[in-house]
């Protein structure tokens, strides 16, 4: 378990609630007809084959893809109560930025993108160094960083963002498996102290040892509710037919 977790923080209030939401590219539907809710402090897994939709559905839900069909609607709040940790491949290592500035940047939303960080946003964004074992790179460029440890300093500008629920798109990927229990500890961290969690996941044993609920995709919602009964051998046989038919 990592040392030096952050204070615990307030209730959750956000939830994520779909109506007949539809997204895609180029007119063509990735993702088709969910309908459910994201419940405050929930700690929910999106899982299905590749391809299914799963990345699609969280850059719908973030905002960053609008809906085809049907809506999104984060309730009690707007969507700077949610942190996305995109994959790591989306980011753009070449850009020179130093770890340090990379984790800052997570306080925009409470300091405005050009203010100067204050002493106890300083304060934060060192913690959160702390707490990812990532103190000692603060001053490295971020394309110096292994897979491990970028996603690493990832992890702590969401920390850094305090956000009421935090959505992570195959946030273990190219990892080690110590490297993944750690930050799995982190994001129950999170859970235990108020935020809700949505991870695209692979790994199910991982899902049903960490993830009360999970949502199983194949391009349709296949089943979405308790874990135990959502991962069962008929559903998943039914997610990757259901896969095979549509390719």
């Amino acid at each position: 378990m990592m040392a030096g977790m952050l204070p615990a923080r307030g209730g959750p209030r956000a939830s994520i609630e779909l109506e007949a939401a539809s997204f895609g590219w180029r007119g063509r539907a990735a993702v088709r007809n969910v309908t459910g809710r994201f419940l405050p402090g929930a700690m929910t897994a999106i899982v299905g084959p590749n391809g299914a939709g799963k990345s699609t559905l969280m850059k719908g839900m973030m905002g960053v893809l609008r809906p085809g069909s049907g809506r999104v609607h984060v309730r009690d709040a707007d969507r700077g109560a949610l942190a996305w940790l995109p994959q790591a491949g989306d980011l753009d290592r070449s850009f020179p930025m130093s770890v340090y500035d990379l984790v800052a940047m997570g306080a925009w939303r409470r300091t405005g993108p050009w203010s100067r960080l204050s002493a106890a946003e300083h304060a934060r964004t060192e913690r959160v160094l702390a707490v990812v074992r990532m103190s000692d790179a603060a001053d490295r460029a971020v394309g110096t960083l292994s897979g491990g440890q970028l996603q690493r300093v990832l992890f702590a500008r969401m920390l850094m963002q305090d956000a009421d629920m935090v959505l992570l798109d195959e946030p273990f990927a190219a990892v080690d498996r110590h490297t993944t229990e750690e930050l799995m500890a982190l994001l129950c961290d999170a859970h235990t102290q108020g935020q809700g969690v949505i991870a695209v996941l692979h790994d199910l044993e991982l899902v049903r040892e960490y993830f009360p609920q999970t949502l199983l995709l194949a391009g349709d919602v296949i089943a979405w509710g308790p874990t135990a009964e959502v991962l069962t051998p008929e559903n998943l046989r039914r997610a990757r037919d259901r896969h095979e038919e549509a390719r």
